[in-house]
């Protein structure tokens, strides 16, 4: 599929005296971890098949910084984010749309106070608005009679408060969407925010990432739908703690929408 994908770097656009409609925000997940650079394909998958004018920053993008700002390092976090923002600022950005939604609380809530003011979008909105304004088609069945429960990210439902678009977008794979006992405002963290993902849990009866998929089985699920890297890996682990990894798949919003078949 790699062949197929237009990813144009910022530096390509300039050189033809161009912007971009909108600056894709990779992430350190989207660019590094395996199981993440899928959700970025599929992500891109789309952005092509709606002939989306996008761009990246490629290998002068860096980490935002959010993961040292919430392990106490400020510094840290201060460097990274005034060093990206100096590139984007440089490129004239006003746009931004990211997979992940650490990089978009941080870039939406945090960057501005430092200098860096742009319009940020989740990739669960812009799929949203792309299918309102019929830019992008969803006509497959391939989920038809499939049954999806959706884990809401902390840092896009109880930091931004978006619930709507990731579940409008699932409402487009034609399958049955079951809520979990806890969702939207009440959900339960998968367990790797604030840093998290990068230590070892404290001593306690259950891993909260495994509490969780607890939540998502009740449901009887076919699908778990994340709209995160760093959820995707926890609700993973979660169903391979419970043995189901043959009988339940979890997959990101994009994926679901790419994989449809007539996508």
């Amino acid at each position: 599929m790699s062949n197929e994908l237009k990813v144009p770097t910022m530096a390509d656009f300039i050189s033809e005296g161009k912007q971009p409609e909108v600056l894709f925000w990779v992430g350190s997940a989207g660019s590094f971890d395996d199981r993440a650079k899928k959700i970025t394909k599929a992500f891109v998958k789309i952005l092509n098949k709606a002939n989306v004018d996008f761009a990246v920053l490629g290998t002068e993008e860096s980490c935002t910084g959010d993961v040292a700002k919430r392990a106490g390092n400020e510094f840290l976090f201060q460097m990274q984010a005034l060093m990206n923002i100096e590139v984007l600022n440089a490129y004239e950005i006003k746009k931004i749309v990211t997979c992940d939604p650490h990089s978009y609380n941080c870039l939406k809530n945090e960057y501005p106070g430092l200098g860096g003011n742009y319009e940020v979008i989740h990739h669960t909105q812009f799929i949203q608005e792309l299918i309102t304004s019929g830019r992008l088609k969803v006509k497959g069945s391939l989920y038809k009679g499939k049954r999806i429960t959706f884990h809401d990210p902390c840092y896009l439902g109880r930091a931004n408060n978006e619930y709507n678009a990731p579940r409008e977008v699932l409402n487009n794979t034609k399958a049955t969407i079951v809520e979990m006992k806890l969702h939207k405002h009440n959900a339960l963290c998968c367990g790797a925010g604030g840093a998290q993902m990068f230590k070892e849990p404290e001593k306690g009866d259950k891993d909260i990432n495994v509490l969780r998929t607890e939540g998502a089985l009740e449901t009887s699920p076919n699908i778990i739908a994340t709209a995160c890297p760093y959820c995707n890996t926890m609700m993973t682990d979660g169903v391979k703690a419970k043995e189901k990894e043959l009988e339940i798949s979890v997959l990101d919003i994009a994926e679901l929408i790419a994989n449809s078949e007539e996508l």
